[in-house]
C-alpha cells in the first residue's frame, strides 16, 4: 500500500501498574522542549490529562535501544510514526 507510513518495526504497547519514575536525562530533554514545564508536569499537545496519565504506565521494548522504555520517551521519539491498536509503529532508524 502506497499510503502506509515507512517503518522498520510494529511495536506492542505494554503496561504496568506500577507509578513509573521518569529517568533524570528524559526529563532535561522534555523541559528542553518545552514538553514539561519546570514543575515536572507534562505538556503534550492534544493529549488529554487522561490519555496522559495512561501513557504514564505504559512501556514499550524499544527495538532500536533494546530496552524496555516509557511510552511517553517513545512518543517524543524521532522515530515514532503512529499509534495504531496498541502498537507503536517505529521507523527503526539510528539514535544518536
Amino acid at each position: 500500500m502506497a499510503d502506509e507510513l515507512e517503518r522498520k518495526f510494529d511495536v506492542k504497547i505494554q503496561t504496568t501498574e506500577e507509578k513509573v519514575k521518569f529517568p533524570a536525562e528524559l526529563k532535561e530533554r522534555l523541559k528542553e522542549s518545552g514538553l514539561m514545564d519546570d514543575k515536572g508536569k507534562l505538556k503534550l499537545k492534544g493529549v488529554s490529562p487522561k490519555m496522559l496519565k495512561r501513557m504514564k504506565q505504559e512501556f514499550v521494548n524499544c527495538p532500536v535501544l533494546k530496552e524496555d522504555i516509557q511510552f511517553v520517551q517513545c512518543f517524543i521519539c524521532p522515530n515514532f510514526q503512529s499509534r495504531v491498536m496498541g502498537e507503536v509503529l517505529c521507523k527503526g532508524d539510528p539514535l544518536k
